[in-house]
């Protein structure tokens, strides 16, 4: 187990992209835009604060994403958020040879028992996904993407919250807002 979190550890650049994403490789976030011009590093003090009440608003929230996923890269389950955003991804795309490199590719990243992404799913879910793969669509992976979703909320999100990570990034928000 040791090895396999260092590896992975290893293998995961700073800042990697959700399998198919089609982005250059110095963006800064999840927010799918095409540079990091964007805004969504400077989230307001209040913004963040809010994170705490709501689950859903931080994933939301590309800096919020960003920093659950450094806090989630701490316990060796980055791979949740990772699963999650290529599902997303997945949604999006129409072309029906896309979908299923892409079906494929989430599927050799985070559901297959080899891979070292794998993400903790119940045979029921497991076994739709495997029927599913016979005739991919861009819905295939919602049991799965919304058995994950639950995890983080429940198991990581409050730790989170409780994280040195979480409260750091609350700290500077407020000092900067002070500031200006």
């Amino acid at each position: 187990m040791r090895k396999r979190q260092q590896s992975q550890n290893e293998e995961t650049p700073a800042v990697s992209q959700a399998p198919g994403n089609q982005r250059p490789n110095n963006t800064c976030c999840f927010c799918w835009c095409c540079c990091c011009s964007c805004s969504c590093q400077n989230p307001t003090s209040d913004e963040v604060l809010s994170w705490s009440q709501n689950f859903d608003k931080m994933m939301k929230a590309p800096a919020g994403r960003n920093l659950f996923r450094e806090f989630l890269r701490t316990e060796y389950s980055e791979e949740n958020l990772l699963f999650w955003l290529a599902c997303e991804d997945l949604k999006k795309e129409q072309n029906k040879k896309v979908i299923e490199e892409k079906a494929r590719m989430i599927y050799d990243d985070y559901i297959s028992i080899l891979s070292p992404k794998e993400v903790s799913l119940d045979s029921r879910v497991r076994e739709v996904i495997n029927r599913n793969l016979l005739d991919p669509n861009p819905h295939m992976y919602e049991d799965a993407q919304l058995q994950i979703y639950t995890l983080m909320h429940r198991d990581s999100f409050p730790r989170f919250l409780n994280s040195q990570i979480y409260k750091s990034f609350v700290e500077s928000t407020a000092s900067s807002t002070s500031e200006s």
